[in-house]
C-alpha cells in the first residue's frame, strides 16, 4: 500500500498491486484495474518510487 496526495490534500492509501496505468493529465490519474481512477499530486516517478519501496519492503519480509 502507498500513500498518496488527492487534489484537495487529502491522503489516500492505494493498493499498488492493483494499479493499471497511471496517466499524466498534466496531475498523475491513477487507474486501477477494476476501472476506477484516482488523481493525485504525485508525479508518476514518485507514484513508481513508492511502489517499488513498497515491494522491497514486502519481500524483504517474505524471505524471512
Amino acid at each position: 500500500m502507498i500513500m498518496l496526495t488527492k487534489l484537495n490534500n487529502q491522503p489516500i492509501v492505494i493498493n499498488s498491486a492493483q494499479i493499471e496505468m497511471v496517466e499524466l493529465i498534466p496531475e498523475s490519474k491513477i487507474v486501477m484495474m477494476n476501472g476506477k481512477f484516482y488523481i493525485v499530486k504525485e508525479s508518476a516517478e514518485e507514484i513508481i518510487e513508492k511502489a517499488v519501496e513498497y515491494n522491497g519492503k514486502i519481500q524483504r519480509f517474505t524471505e524471512k
